[in-house]
């Protein structure tokens, strides 16, 4: 037992000074572990992307050190990171339990997060925990929800649930399948899965929302106590709600008709066509599932698709643009993505270097949609209001002025439906969103065990390093 006690403190006094905060300065970088999900951290199209990582981003920033992010299987291979030196803090929509005291100290909780019971479309709805008795509940094994369930049967409430491993199946699926009646999950990851999984909705939400907070190595007080002042900062300066607000936007809101539509469609028409998606990539340096989300919003991935003003194909090129990028055929599929992806570039090189991804795209996608003279009347606007032309946010909320006389009659351009290419951005980043997340787990699901193992082994050839 003595053995034990002393094997204990000498890790976890290694622990405290790999992550004591002149460590941490010495060696320029923050150490992030955290879970591959749409919450917490996933590769977009232009780059990493996620509740987590963009509030983790900010706080190394803070603190004026780049941040690595390690990206493990599950809970158990976060807390052996946590717990052996590889980590300095752990980020994954985490309410600590007792597997996590144990290892580690807690910051202040920087988010409350609903509970929602989930249940198939058209089955008889459950409108209180009484309505789930003798019924199939599924939760993610290791979870903040499977926490919850256990502390109310401890309170007597009779309720039975089979705890998923990660690398099985989403409790969502199950539900969407009829593999099960019920999930319990968060309302943020429901938001962003509800488009995967269109046939769950919302059964009831549970009384009390969980508390969020990140974990850092026990010991490391300096680290948590900065952590803590970060966050009473983001709170008060709104940067808090605005690192959340980006991160709603990448879920987006749902629309039951054209998420369902769109589920279908990528089991049925993305096949055919990703192959010329990831053709055109490699031929413009973009990225192909950019590519296929400007596609889907443009034609649905109908190549027969045409408009009222002639213009054609998955890509919808008119005549002009196809005669600019070279496409003499724009009913062949080929020529037609390719051209479309060649248009594409032409147009975000076209957009102020200075300008960073991702706003970059963004402004661009409203050029290929609007033209990018409206875009720039836009951008003079957003200048005459005191915001930044260089921001999407801000750009875009100046895009529906242009057809009130008020404002387009002070701009070069004129008049233009302005609020056609807000609405084509905001769904191309949807339909974007949803391609990387279905392709980030698949990815995570074919790594999960060898992650596993090397979290387990200590292994850090995982760490992705981010300027």
């Amino acid at each position: 037992m003595l053995k034990l006690t002393v094997a204990a403190a000498v890790v976890l006094a290694g622990c405290t000074q790999n992550s004591s905060m002149q460590q941490i300065r010495a060696r320029g970088e923050l150490r992030m572990v955290t879970l591959n999900a749409p919450t917490c951290y996933y590769l977009g199209a232009h780059g990493p992307e996620g509740f987590e990582y963009r509030l983790a981003s900010e706080f190394a920033r803070s603190l004026g050190l780049r941040l690595v992010v390690r990206a493990v299987a599950d809970p158990e291979s976060m807390r052996a990171a946590l717990a052996h030196g590889r980590a300095d803090l752990a980020a994954a929509q985490i309410s600590p339990d007792a597997s996590w005291l144990a290892i580690g100290l807690t910051t202040r909780t920087y988010e409350q997060l609903s509970q929602l019971v989930v249940q198939t479309r058209g089955r008889p709805a459950a409108h209180n925990i009484a309505g789930l008795h003798n019924e199939r509940i599924v939760i993610p094994d290791d979870s903040p929800q499977q926490a919850l369930l256990q502390g109310m049967r401890n309170q007597g409430i009779d309720l039975t649930w089979n705890s998923v491993p990660r690398d099985q199946a989403d409790p969502l699926e199950l539900v969407s399948s009829g593999a099960a009646d019920f999930a319990v999950v968060d309302a943020s990851e429901f938001a962003f899965a509800q488009h995967l999984y269109p046939e769950s909705v919302v059964a009831f939400a549970l009384p009390d929302p969980r508390p969020v907070q990140w974990v850092v190595p026990a010991g490391a007080t300096e680290l948590r106590d900065a952590a803590d002042h970060f966050f009473a900062q983001a709170q008060s300066t709104g940067e808090l709600a605005r690192v959340q607000g980006e991160a709603t936007t990448e879920s987006g809101d749902f629309d039951y008709v054209s998420a369902h539509q769109f589920q279908s469609d990528i089991a049925t028409r993305l096949p055919a066509l990703q192959g010329l998606f990831q053709e055109a990539a490699e031929a413009t340096g973009l990225d192909w599932r950019l590519l296929a989300a400007v596609g889907y919003q443009e034609s649905k991935w109908q190549g027969g698709a045409a408009s009222a003003d002639g213009a054609q194909g998955i890509m919808m090129l008119t005549s002009d643009t196809a005669a600019i990028v070279g496409v003499s055929d724009r009913a062949n599929l080929r020529q037609n993505i390719i051209g479309g992806a060649k248009y594409l570039v032409q147009v975000i090189e076209s957009i102020p270097k200075r300008i960073r991804e991702p706003d970059r795209t963004w402004l661009a996608l409203a050029a290929y949609n609007v033209g990018y003279g409206h875009l720039e009347d836009a951008r003079v606007l957003a200048q005459m209001h005191g915001k930044d032309p260089d921001s999407w946010a801000d750009v875009r909320a100046q895009l529906p002025l242009l057809a009130q006389e008020k404002w387009y009659s002070r701009v070069k351009r004129g008049y233009a439906r302005g609020w056609e290419p807000a609405k084509f951005v905001e769904g191309v980043r949807q339909y974007l969103a949803v391609l990387e997340w279905i392709q980030a787990d698949k990815s995570a699901r074919n790594r999960l065990e060898p992650e596993r193992a090397a979290s387990l082994v200590g292994a850090d050839d995982s760490l992705r390093r981010l300027d």
